[in-house]
């Protein structure tokens, strides 16, 4: 079934974006058309041209009476003239903030014209255990998902949590993230790995939006730790509030020359390649889409065993989990992992194994099939509706 599908998301380099821009490239691929609907280009959008695929940038005028710029309500606009200009066949919404309540906006605009189309609100995590959850949204976040024709979250975890928090009257599917295998594997770096660690230390990455529920001081704490008993080298990536705290810490620590903070990086598996071991000792995790990246580069996983983890992460298998803030256990299984090299090769094998279980190869049919689902229904409905 040939679609039009517009895709709105964030365009950040978090796991909601992230997931979204993967998912577009791999709809394209397969012969659909893809219209992302966002404030700028995707991140992961940039590297290569694809035919099928479109970019439709959200202007936000200013004025003098705004302090804060309605984004939603130029959201809500754009879809309108994207809707009918593309004649789009469905949105899909990553984030229930802003953009599932756009869509509903939008569908009341549209429905004035009888061009009304369906959309899918995929939930990612903070949308639903953070900012869902303030009083100031939550109203909103709770009618928006159930306006929504078809509603999926990326995590077993995060499914349970959304209908404990809200009164939510429909199902939620889950799909699980995805991991494009042809982008994220081991490849031969030894060049770089010695250039890193030239005599040999094992090195330990940790990849985030550097925000407080990525607890990015205990990467720093467990590192610390493990050189104390291992010679290492720690690889930061990313950028966000907390790097400057985590720079600081490393410094008083003692340890700052063995911490390369490397900000933002778009090439992700080149630096997986090279690691042994990946720290994520996360607060909240929806699923841990940087996780799954890193172990299907064949890196095991240190995590917390926060919201979707423990269904990517096999204890003794692919890694360890420990409880949010055990930092000596972290470090302890750290330790147990990179100590033995016969010990991490076997850990490394676990991981890509589990990870080749999220390929995209599994996933996209899974949306594929939810589209034709939501659309036939809709279809259906409209049809009932006008009496044909």
């Amino acid at each position: 079934m040939s679609m039009k599908i517009g895709i709105v998301c964030y365009p950040t380099f978090g796991g909601s974006g992230v997931l979204a821009t993967e998912l577009g490239l791999a709809l394209s691929d397969k012969g659909y058309e893809v219209h992302f609907i966002t404030y700028e280009q995707p991140v992961r959008l940039t590297q290569t041209f694809h035919p099928n695929i479109y970019f439709h940038e959200v202007k936000v005028p200013t004025y003098p009476l705004f302090d804060f710029p309605p984004y939603e309500t130029a959201l809500a606009s754009a879809m309108v003239n994207i809707i009918v200009n593309q004649k789009l066949d469905i949105l899909h919404l990553h984030y229930a903030i802003p953009h599932a309540s756009a869509a509903y906006f939008a569908r009341q605009i549209l429905k004035k014209t009888g061009q009304d189309i369906p959309f899918i609100t995929t939930l990612h995590g903070t949308d639903i255990t953070l900012v869902g959850k303030d009083p100031t949204y939550a109203p909103v976040v709770a009618f928006s998902i159930n306006e929504s024709d078809a509603i999926t979250a990326v995590s077993d975890s995060l499914r349970e949590e959304t209908l404990r928090s809200f009164n939510i009257v429909k199902d939620i599917q889950v799909i699980h993230n995805f991991v494009d295998v042809k982008r994220f594997h081991q490849t031969d770096k030894l060049h770089f790995k010695q250039m890193l660690a030239p005599d040999g230390e094992r090195i330990l990455v940790h990849v985030s939006n550097f925000r407080t529920v990525k607890r990015v001081p205990d990467v720093i704490r467990i590192f610390e730790k493990v050189k104390q008993v291992i010679p290492a080298k720690l690889l930061m990536i990313g950028d966000g509030p907390d790097r400057q705290n985590a720079e600081d810490l490393a410094r008083s620590l003692g340890i700052y020359n063995d911490v390369r903070f490397l900000g933002k990086q778009e090439q992700i598996s080149e630096i997986l390649s090279i690691a042994d071991l990946f720290l994520l000792p996360s607060q909240t995790e929806s699923f841990g889409l940087s996780a799954l990246e890193a172990m299907a580069c064949s890196v095991p996983l240190i995590s917390s065993n926060a919201g979707g983890l423990p269904e990517i992460n096999i204890e003794g298998k692919t890694g360890f989990q420990s409880e949010v803030g055990d930092i000596e256990s972290m470090a302890k299984n750290a330790i147990y992992i990179l100590s033995d090299d016969e010990r991490l090769h076997q850990f490394k094998k676990e991981a890509i194994t589990q990870a080749r279980k999220f390929e995209k190869q599994h996933i996209i049919p899974m949306y594929e099939k939810l589209y034709c689902e939501v659309v036939e229904a809709y279809k259906e409905k409209k049809a009932i509706a006008s009496g044909e």
